[in-house]
């Protein structure tokens, strides 16, 4: 991929070199300490849109759920503030140990951790979600180790993966009323014409080919994944993970997908350059004092906020993001119409996630909508965040720690 892209003054050379020398070190070093590593989700709601086709047998598709024991104190205690700079002389907790089998799930939770996980999930103003957020309360929520769950690919596919993908564009993504939505092979034969949903920018605003872009982008990003750490072979029980070319060409070559691969491929720097200009912007909320990264251990909550802190001096130097207030921008009536179908349209995609079969599919497409929610919650939130006292709490514009780790996790995929 070389030059400009469409609704940017961006070209992607330019984003290659920042994110290759500046950002990608610094957010992968981010994403290793406990603060971010650690993610609270629920794989047990239901799909609310079509009857559960089963979840996926394979044994790399479940997820290995931290023990209760392991979760670093400061991140699970219900009597500390996520504010409060108090010192903790616990020692640190160990990190969540390798599982022997992938599929082992361990699910051993106390009443006790479950009351005192009650703390992470108060949250000001539910009409600002731009995600169904899952109820953190839940019996069935629990504390994932990201690290050693990574994204990859598991097996997972066929008609049930099909269905979640067709649901997202079909149902949630703008398009032009002129252009018909393909038939549901997975249905039966009505007979007669099957259309073929052919995409047009035409008539459709920046606000929406924005929106198409992102869940393209988002798409696009869970392919590359799924490619790059391939289940490659798997003999006497030990799997082979690693890069699949073929599968990437599958997906991604100009012949193969009829020129659609590298619009998909530039869609993902749209993205990234979207979630870039959001950390840019939601900087003032954790330059703030009175923020911390709170898991009990002083010394390395003090560097992660600085490493933190350094990326975000990196963000802001890179001078071709995208502008967010061309968008929205039209009379106050309209903008605000468009901007509150926006954010539900989002918000449909991420309860879409609960459909994914796989559990370790769903874990990543569920955080990787949250983070991209939370950053179009920031870009919508300018004057909120430049208004926030320093140093007290405002109840102006608040990001839970669920949508932190989100964001940092979203935009290192």
């Amino acid at each position: 991929l070389t030059g400009v892209l469409d609704d940017c003054l961006c070209d992607i050379e330019s984003i290659d070199d920042f994110n290759t020398f500046k950002i990608f070190p610094k957010i992968q070093k981010l994403q290793e300490r406990d603060y971010f590593r650690y993610y609270k989700v629920n794989l047990k709601r239901p799909c609310p849109f079509w009857a559960d086709d089963g979840h996926c047998s394979i044994k790399d598709c479940h997820v290995e759920p931290c023990p209760e024991s392991k979760i670093p104190v400061g991140i699970k205690a219900g009597s500390s503030n996520k504010y409060s700079k108090a010192a903790n002389n616990s020692k640190e907790l160990e990190d969540c140990e390798q599982a022997n089998k992938l599929g082992a799930v361990n699910r051993t939770l106390s009443n006790q951790s479950k009351e005192a996980f009650i703390d992470w999930a108060r949250y000001d103003d539910s009409q600002d979600h731009f995600c169904e957020l899952d109820d953190e309360r839940s019996p069935d929520a629990q504390y994932v180790d990201l690290l050693l769950n990574p994204e990859r690919y598991t097996g997972y596919k066929g008609p049930s993966a099909w269905r979640v993908w067709n649901s997202i564009y079909e149902e949630n993504c703008f398009k032009p009323r002129s252009v018909y939505r393909p038939l549901n092979p997975l249905a039966p034969s009505r007979g007669g014409l099957e259309f073929v949903c052919l995409f047009s920018w035409t008539g459709l605003c920046l606000e929406k080919r924005v929106f198409y872009k992102l869940i393209s982008g988002l798409h696009a990003s869970i392919n590359l994944h799924l490619c790059a750490n391939y289940l490659l072979e798997e003999t006497w029980g030990k799997p082979r993970w690693g890069p699949n070319v073929k599968e990437f060409t599958r997906r991604f070559d100009p012949v193969e997908t009829k020129g659609e691969g590298p619009r998909r491929l530039k869609n993902l720097y749209f993205l990234y350059l979207i979630e870039l200009r959001a950390l840019s912007k939601v900087a003032p909320y954790f330059e703030r004092s009175v923020v911390d990264l709170y898991t009990g251990n002083g010394h390395e909550d003090a560097e992660s906020k600085a490493l933190l802190l350094d990326i975000f001096r990196d963000t802001k130097s890179f001078h071709m993001h995208f502008d967010e207030k061309s968008m929205f921008a039209g009379d106050k009536k309209g903008a605000k119409s468009l901007k509150e179908e926006f954010r539900l349209h989002f918000k449909n995609i991420s309860r879409i996630m609960d459909c994914v079969g796989c559990d370790k599919c769903r874990l990543w497409g569920k955080l990787q909508t949250q983070g991209l929610g939370t950053a179009l919650k920031i870009l919508f939130s300018e004057k909120e965040i430049q208004s926030l006292p320093e140093n007290s709490p405002s109840k102006g514009f608040q990001l839970t720690r669920q949508e932190i780790v989100a964001l940092i996790n979203a935009f290192g995929r």
